[in-house]
Protein backbone atom coordinates (compact mmCIF):
# COMPACT_ATOMS: atom_id res chain seq x y z
CA UNK A 1 0.00 0.00 0.00
CA UNK A 2 1.40 3.43 -1.10
CA UNK A 3 2.33 5.75 2.28
CA UNK A 4 0.28 8.42 0.72
CA UNK A 5 -3.39 6.34 0.34
CA UNK A 6 -6.02 7.94 2.53
CA UNK A 7 -7.65 4.70 2.78
CA UNK A 8 -10.96 5.66 0.37
CA UNK A 9 -10.70 3.66 -2.85
CA UNK A 10 -13.02 6.65 -4.61
CA UNK A 11 -11.16 10.06 -4.18
CA UNK A 12 -7.61 8.62 -3.23
CA UNK A 13 -4.96 9.00 -6.29
CA UNK A 14 -2.09 6.55 -4.82
CA UNK A 15 -1.83 3.46 -6.91
CA UNK A 16 -1.96 0.48 -4.65
CA UNK A 17 -2.90 -3.58 -4.56
CA UNK A 18 -6.40 -2.20 -2.73
CA UNK A 19 -7.48 0.22 -5.47
CA UNK A 20 -6.51 -2.26 -7.63
CA UNK A 21 -9.27 -4.71 -5.95
CA UNK A 22 -11.94 -2.50 -6.57
CA UNK A 23 -11.68 -1.79 -10.12
CA UNK A 24 -14.86 -3.05 -11.56
CA UNK A 25 -14.84 -5.86 -13.62
CA UNK A 26 -17.45 -5.15 -16.28
CA UNK A 27 -16.30 -4.08 -20.08
CA UNK A 28 -17.13 -0.68 -21.51
CA UNK A 29 -19.95 -0.71 -23.68
CA UNK A 30 -19.37 0.51 -27.82
CA UNK A 31 -19.07 4.24 -27.28
CA UNK A 32 -21.71 4.51 -29.71
CA UNK A 33 -24.34 2.14 -27.37
CA UNK A 34 -26.45 2.96 -24.34
CA UNK A 35 -27.90 -0.11 -22.91
CA UNK A 36 -29.67 0.49 -20.23
CA UNK A 37 -30.73 -2.92 -18.68
CA UNK A 38 -29.34 -6.35 -19.25
CA UNK A 39 -31.02 -9.57 -18.58
CA UNK A 40 -29.51 -12.98 -18.83
CA UNK A 41 -31.42 -15.66 -19.21
CA UNK A 42 -29.46 -19.32 -18.00
CA UNK A 43 -30.52 -22.94 -17.58
CA UNK A 44 -28.58 -25.09 -15.94
CA UNK A 45 -28.81 -28.04 -18.74
CA UNK A 46 -29.95 -27.94 -23.07
CA UNK A 47 -33.03 -28.55 -24.65
CA UNK A 48 -35.45 -26.73 -21.84
CA UNK A 49 -36.28 -23.83 -24.26
CA UNK A 50 -34.02 -21.01 -22.79
CA UNK A 51 -33.79 -19.81 -26.46
CA UNK A 52 -36.91 -19.91 -27.21
CA UNK A 53 -37.97 -18.16 -23.49
CA UNK A 54 -35.26 -15.34 -24.49
CA UNK A 55 -37.11 -14.09 -27.73
CA UNK A 56 -40.66 -14.19 -26.02
CA UNK A 57 -39.43 -11.98 -23.59
CA UNK A 58 -37.40 -9.54 -25.91
CA UNK A 59 -41.28 -9.83 -28.21
CA UNK A 60 -42.72 -8.79 -24.92
CA UNK A 61 -40.02 -5.91 -24.38
CA UNK A 62 -40.72 -4.07 -27.75
CA UNK A 63 -44.52 -4.89 -27.27
CA UNK A 64 -44.48 -2.51 -24.26
CA UNK A 65 -42.74 0.03 -26.26
CA UNK A 66 -38.95 -0.26 -24.82
CA UNK A 67 -36.44 -0.33 -27.57
CA UNK A 68 -35.22 -4.01 -27.34
CA UNK A 69 -31.92 -5.77 -28.27
CA UNK A 70 -30.32 -9.76 -28.04
CA UNK A 71 -27.21 -11.19 -27.73
CA UNK A 72 -27.18 -14.80 -28.97
CA UNK A 73 -24.44 -15.73 -26.56
CA UNK A 74 -25.13 -19.88 -27.73
CA UNK A 75 -22.38 -19.65 -30.01
CA UNK A 76 -22.07 -23.25 -30.48
CA UNK A 77 -25.82 -23.57 -31.27
CA UNK A 78 -26.91 -20.25 -32.01
CA UNK A 79 -31.01 -20.51 -33.31
CA UNK A 80 -32.13 -16.80 -32.59
CA UNK A 81 -31.48 -16.16 -36.01
CA UNK A 82 -34.14 -18.56 -37.00
CA UNK A 83 -36.70 -17.78 -34.86
CA UNK A 84 -36.62 -14.33 -35.94
CA UNK A 85 -36.62 -15.14 -39.94
CA UNK A 86 -33.10 -13.10 -40.05
CA UNK A 87 -30.20 -14.79 -42.54
CA UNK A 88 -28.53 -12.06 -43.65
CA UNK A 89 -25.01 -10.91 -42.87
CA UNK A 90 -24.05 -8.60 -39.93
CA UNK A 91 -21.86 -5.62 -41.25
CA UNK A 92 -19.43 -3.19 -39.76
CA UNK A 93 -17.41 0.02 -39.84
CA UNK A 94 -14.70 1.63 -38.10
CA UNK A 95 -17.29 2.43 -35.48
CA UNK A 96 -18.35 -1.41 -34.80
CA UNK A 97 -19.96 -4.11 -35.82
CA UNK A 98 -23.65 -3.46 -36.70
CA UNK A 99 -26.75 -5.80 -35.36
CA UNK A 100 -29.39 -7.13 -37.53
CA UNK A 101 -32.84 -5.77 -37.13
CA UNK A 102 -35.84 -8.16 -36.59
CA UNK A 103 -39.45 -6.86 -38.63
CA UNK A 104 -40.42 -5.04 -35.39
CA UNK A 105 -37.37 -3.58 -34.64
CA UNK A 106 -35.65 -5.86 -32.03
CA UNK A 107 -31.41 -5.53 -32.50
CA UNK A 108 -29.99 -8.40 -33.37
CA UNK A 109 -26.43 -9.93 -32.83
CA UNK A 110 -25.51 -13.57 -33.53
CA UNK A 111 -22.52 -15.81 -34.53
CA UNK A 112 -24.27 -17.07 -37.49
CA UNK A 113 -24.51 -13.62 -38.57
CA UNK A 114 -20.76 -13.60 -39.57
CA UNK A 115 -20.39 -16.52 -40.75
CA UNK A 116 -19.99 -17.64 -44.18
CA UNK A 117 -22.36 -20.63 -44.30
CA UNK A 118 -24.85 -20.03 -41.01
CA UNK A 119 -24.92 -23.77 -41.49
CA UNK A 120 -21.33 -24.33 -40.91
CA UNK A 121 -20.34 -25.45 -37.43
CA UNK A 122 -18.41 -23.30 -34.57
CA UNK A 123 -15.59 -25.59 -33.46
CA UNK A 124 -14.23 -23.57 -31.02
CA UNK A 125 -12.56 -23.97 -27.44
CA UNK A 126 -14.64 -22.28 -24.17
CA UNK A 127 -12.07 -19.30 -23.89
CA UNK A 128 -12.15 -18.33 -27.66
CA UNK A 129 -16.24 -18.68 -27.23
CA UNK A 130 -16.52 -16.81 -24.10
CA UNK A 131 -14.07 -13.71 -25.97
CA UNK A 132 -16.82 -13.85 -28.89
CA UNK A 133 -19.61 -13.09 -26.21
CA UNK A 134 -17.65 -10.02 -24.75
CA UNK A 135 -17.16 -8.44 -27.62
CA UNK A 136 -20.66 -8.75 -29.30
CA UNK A 137 -21.15 -6.38 -26.15
CA UNK A 138 -17.75 -4.07 -26.43
CA UNK A 139 -17.76 -4.15 -30.24
CA UNK A 140 -21.00 -3.99 -31.48
CA UNK A 141 -22.93 -0.78 -32.37
CA UNK A 142 -26.59 -1.28 -30.12
CA UNK A 143 -27.75 2.24 -30.19
CA UNK A 144 -29.85 3.43 -27.10
CA UNK A 145 -31.37 0.16 -25.93
CA UNK A 146 -33.83 -0.23 -22.66
CA UNK A 147 -33.59 -3.79 -22.43
CA UNK A 148 -31.07 -6.29 -23.58
CA UNK A 149 -31.82 -9.94 -23.34
CA UNK A 150 -28.47 -12.12 -23.33
CA UNK A 151 -29.33 -16.20 -24.48
CA UNK A 152 -26.60 -18.06 -22.50
CA UNK A 153 -25.82 -21.38 -23.06
CA UNK A 154 -26.71 -24.13 -20.75
CA UNK A 155 -24.48 -24.80 -17.42
CA UNK A 156 -22.51 -22.93 -15.34
CA UNK A 157 -18.79 -22.65 -17.58
CA UNK A 158 -16.82 -19.87 -19.02
CA UNK A 159 -19.83 -17.94 -21.09
CA UNK A 160 -21.80 -17.28 -18.01
CA UNK A 161 -18.93 -16.69 -15.64
CA UNK A 162 -17.62 -14.52 -18.87
CA UNK A 163 -21.39 -12.38 -18.85
CA UNK A 164 -21.55 -12.25 -15.18
CA UNK A 165 -18.19 -10.61 -15.00
CA UNK A 166 -18.06 -8.05 -17.93
CA UNK A 167 -21.76 -7.52 -18.64
CA UNK A 168 -23.69 -5.15 -15.99
CA UNK A 169 -26.46 -7.94 -15.71
CA UNK A 170 -29.53 -6.52 -14.08
CA UNK A 171 -30.81 -10.05 -13.10
CA UNK A 172 -31.63 -13.52 -14.46
CA UNK A 173 -34.05 -15.89 -15.80
CA UNK A 174 -33.60 -19.47 -15.09
CA UNK A 175 -35.35 -21.79 -17.37
CA UNK A 176 -36.04 -25.45 -16.31
CA UNK A 177 -38.37 -28.30 -17.00
CA UNK A 178 -40.37 -30.64 -15.26
CA UNK A 179 -38.56 -33.57 -14.21
CA UNK A 180 -37.10 -33.79 -10.76
CA UNK A 181 -33.48 -34.00 -11.97
CA UNK A 182 -34.05 -30.93 -13.40
CA UNK A 183 -34.38 -29.21 -9.66
CA UNK A 184 -30.75 -30.12 -8.91
CA UNK A 185 -29.71 -28.65 -12.31
CA UNK A 186 -31.98 -25.63 -11.07
CA UNK A 187 -29.84 -24.95 -7.70
CA UNK A 188 -26.68 -25.27 -9.18
CA UNK A 189 -27.48 -22.02 -11.52
CA UNK A 190 -29.28 -20.11 -9.06
CA UNK A 191 -26.53 -20.61 -6.61
CA UNK A 192 -23.71 -19.51 -9.09
CA UNK A 193 -25.92 -15.78 -9.58
CA UNK A 194 -26.59 -16.30 -5.45
CA UNK A 195 -22.53 -16.35 -5.70
CA UNK A 196 -21.89 -13.62 -8.34
CA UNK A 197 -24.70 -11.07 -6.48
CA UNK A 198 -27.02 -11.51 -9.08
CA UNK A 199 -30.79 -11.63 -8.59
CA UNK A 200 -33.37 -13.97 -9.93
CA UNK A 201 -35.93 -12.39 -11.30
CA UNK A 202 -38.01 -15.71 -12.13
CA UNK A 203 -37.91 -19.06 -12.90
CA UNK A 204 -39.81 -20.75 -15.86
CA UNK A 205 -41.04 -24.05 -16.26
CA UNK A 206 -40.91 -25.42 -19.94
CA UNK A 207 -43.15 -28.34 -21.10
CA UNK A 208 -44.59 -27.94 -17.80
CA UNK A 209 -48.12 -29.67 -19.16
CA UNK A 210 -50.47 -30.27 -22.43
CA UNK A 211 -53.36 -29.27 -22.36
CA UNK A 212 -56.13 -31.05 -24.38
CA UNK A 213 -57.79 -28.95 -27.03
CA UNK A 214 -60.47 -30.95 -27.04
CA UNK A 215 -61.46 -31.23 -23.02
CA UNK A 216 -58.84 -28.64 -21.53
CA UNK A 217 -57.62 -31.24 -19.38
CA UNK A 218 -53.88 -30.66 -18.37
CA UNK A 219 -51.70 -33.82 -18.71
CA UNK A 220 -48.46 -33.44 -17.20
CA UNK A 221 -46.44 -35.43 -19.64
CA UNK A 222 -42.38 -35.14 -18.51
CA UNK A 223 -44.11 -36.17 -14.88
CA UNK A 224 -45.83 -33.57 -11.78
CA UNK A 225 -44.44 -29.97 -11.40
CA UNK A 226 -41.50 -29.19 -8.81
CA UNK A 227 -40.88 -25.78 -9.79
CA UNK A 228 -42.97 -24.16 -6.72
CA UNK A 229 -40.65 -26.06 -4.17
CA UNK A 230 -37.67 -25.20 -5.90
CA UNK A 231 -38.62 -21.37 -6.47
CA UNK A 232 -39.81 -21.00 -2.49
CA UNK A 233 -36.44 -22.82 -1.63
CA UNK A 234 -34.57 -19.80 -3.22
CA UNK A 235 -36.62 -16.93 -2.40
CA UNK A 236 -37.79 -16.31 -5.84
CA UNK A 237 -41.78 -15.28 -6.17
CA UNK A 238 -42.37 -14.88 -9.86
CA UNK A 239 -42.71 -18.35 -11.85
CA UNK A 240 -44.01 -18.94 -14.94
CA UNK A 241 -45.25 -22.45 -16.47
CA UNK A 242 -45.18 -22.87 -20.11
CA UNK A 243 -47.07 -25.50 -21.52
CA UNK A 244 -46.09 -28.00 -24.17
CA UNK A 245 -47.21 -25.86 -27.23
CA UNK A 246 -46.65 -26.93 -30.81
CA UNK A 247 -47.86 -23.79 -32.70
CA UNK A 248 -44.87 -22.16 -30.82
CA UNK A 249 -42.42 -24.35 -32.17
CA UNK A 250 -43.63 -24.00 -35.55
CA UNK A 251 -43.49 -19.91 -35.01
CA UNK A 252 -39.69 -20.85 -34.24
CA UNK A 253 -39.02 -22.91 -37.02
CA UNK A 254 -40.68 -20.50 -39.84
CA UNK A 255 -38.75 -17.54 -38.23
CA UNK A 256 -42.54 -15.71 -36.95
CA UNK A 257 -41.76 -15.52 -33.32
CA UNK A 258 -42.63 -12.04 -32.88
CA UNK A 259 -46.07 -13.04 -34.05
CA UNK A 260 -47.07 -15.53 -31.47
CA UNK A 261 -48.84 -14.88 -28.26
CA UNK A 262 -47.41 -16.66 -24.78
CA UNK A 263 -49.80 -15.36 -21.98
CA UNK A 264 -47.51 -17.08 -19.49
CA UNK A 265 -44.51 -14.90 -20.88
CA UNK A 266 -46.98 -11.64 -20.94
CA UNK A 267 -47.24 -12.35 -17.56
CA UNK A 268 -43.16 -12.84 -16.86
CA UNK A 269 -42.65 -9.92 -18.67
CA UNK A 270 -45.19 -7.62 -16.90
CA UNK A 271 -43.36 -8.59 -13.73
CA UNK A 272 -39.81 -7.90 -14.50
CA UNK A 273 -40.24 -5.23 -17.69
CA UNK A 274 -40.74 -1.71 -15.72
Amino acid sequence: MSENCTHNCETCSAKCSSAEKQKPMTEPQNKMSDIKNVIAVVSGKGGVGKSLVTSLLAVESQRKGFKTAIIDGDITGPSMPQSFGIHEKAVGSDLGIFPAKTSTGIELMSLNLLLENEKDPVIWRGPVIAGAVKQFWTDVVWGDIDYMFVDMPPGTGDVPLTVFQSLPVKGIVVVTSPQELVSMIVDKAVKMAEMMNIPVLGIVENYSYFECPDCGKKHHIYGESHIDEVAKEHGIATIAKLPINPKLAAACDKGMIELSDCKEIRDLADAIIK
